[in-house]
């Protein structure tokens, strides 16, 4: 007969608790950031700035830049504090500066904070999913990644509905009870957000055998960290694997409403929630279901969760061509559907994918450079799209898009083996 034991039960269900936990930072993350974009309307009665298209993309812009150039220094700081408290920190911060803003009357006011925003939003995702992979080692890493990309997609998905809770009341009682959420969440993970204590002493221990003694020492291992990381040919594949995907990825975030709209000769009204929930729902689809089949795979091959993310990517190659070139609703809307599921496959491997080439010393550093390299992406494709669009083919630019993701795969393919699935003591 099999004894209760409170210490195995726990052990069993907190690493759940914790991607609870996280969902819900990860949710205010992106509704915090995106709110914004639907509020100009309603801000541009107060702020006079605003009408003007081109203060308005200085204002979206700056958040971007910011936390592209904050992201490694980011992860280099979560591998090297406790994770816990700058997941506190940083949630806390992003919040009260949520709040602020809605007591902002001018436009300078709002760049401030808004650059404000981007360095403590920067600090989450590193910490947030090497978090998750110290308590998800080995046959639930993927499954409990994905489930926490999930709360970024909801958060986006409410922070689209800003411009409804502004119109039932105020924009700026709409930043002050945000604000108030996070801030109040942030208590929330005090009491309750735990780290694995297994895996901060390995780290602790890795470092002081690593460190050198004496003035700079610190710095030194900082820099030794990059260095290894950079002299790793598996992480610069990794690097590529990941960026490539993000010029689709960003693409259908900033441009596919507009590619809806201009496809199905509709209007944006009726494009934008199409478009919205459909990649919202598939991905929402994608991260689960790569999460399983990527936990279950590399249980009989570690290549397992490399094989799962290019079927992803896979997926969204052939999305990429209808999205490009259908002009009909069903056409469209199912390479939206293909898209978000296979993407979602992409998004729930990236880290488990890293723990396979990247020891836990320096797996937040390593995610905070990919994270940097992944927006600069997006900003990059932004303002080429945009140029497309201006000349009437934003279509053929998504299609072009699929040949950058299947070279992606190619490198994945090529570069990617790994020995172990989870790299604990070196690079």
């Amino acid at each position: 007969m099999q004894t209760f034991n409170p210490q195995t039960i726990r052990r069993r269900i907190y690493p759940w608790v914790v991607v609870g936990l996280l969902w819900g930072v990860a949710l205010l993350n992106y509704m915090d950031r995106q709110m914004l974009s639907t509020m100009k309307n309603a801000m541009e009665a107060d702020i006079t700035e605003l009408q003007s298209a081109a203060n308005f993309g200085r204002l979206m812009a700056v958040f971007l830049w910011i936390y592209g150039l904050v992201s490694p220094v980011a992860g280099a700081v979560a591998d090297r504090i406790s994770r816990k408290w700058l997941i506190v920190t940083s949630l806390f911060v992003w919040s009260a500066v949520t709040f602020c803003m809605g007591y902002a009357d001018t436009f300078n006011q709002l760049y401030f904070l808004r650059a404000v925003m981007g360095v403590s939003e920067a600090l989450y995702i590193p910490a947030g999913l090497a978090m998750i992979a110290d308590w998800h080692r080995d046959r639930s890493r993927s499954l409990a990644v994905g489930i926490h990309m999930t709360g970024l997609y909801t958060g986006q998905a409410i922070g689209g509905f800003g411009a409804t809770v502004a119109a039932a009341f105020t924009w700026h009682t709409t930043f002050h009870w945000f604000g108030i959420i996070g801030m109040a969440y942030a208590i929330i993970l005090v009491l309750f957000l735990h780290e694995n204590k297994e895996a901060v002493i390995s780290r602790r221990m890795n470092r002081m055998a690593a460190s050198e003694a004496g003035r700079g020492g610190q710095f030194k291992t900082l820099l030794k960290g990059f260095g290894l990381l950079f002299s790793n040919v598996a992480f610069w594949a990794i690097l590529f694997y990941f960026a490539a995907p993000s010029l689709p990825g960003w693409a259908t975030k900033n441009w596919l409403p507009t590619l809806f709209s201009d496809s199905l000769g509709i209007p944006m009204a009726q494009a934008g929630p199409i478009a919205t929930i459909t990649i919202a729902v598939s991905s929402f689809i994608g991260v689960i279901v790569g999460g399983v089949l990527s936990d279950r795979w590399v249980r009989r091959n570690l290549r397992g969760r490399i094989y799962t993310g290019a079927i992803g990517l896979g997926m969204t190659i052939p999305s990429l061509l209808l999205l490009g070139f259908a002009h009909h609703l069903a056409g469209i809307v199912g390479a939206g559907l293909l898209f978000g599921i296979g993407y979602g496959m992409f998004d729930a491997n990236n880290m488990p994918i890293l723990c396979q080439f990247v020891s836990d010393r320096y797996r937040a550093t390593a995610y905070g450079i990919m994270n940097m390299i992944g927006v600069f992406a997006g900003a990059a494709v932004t303002n080429v799209l945009g140029q497309w669009t201006d000349g009437g083919d934003l279509g053929a630019g998504f299609a072009w898009l699929s040949v950058i993701v299947a070279l992606a795969i190619a490198v994945q393919l090529k570069f990617l083996h790994p020995k172990t699935d989870n790299m604990s003591d070196q690079l």
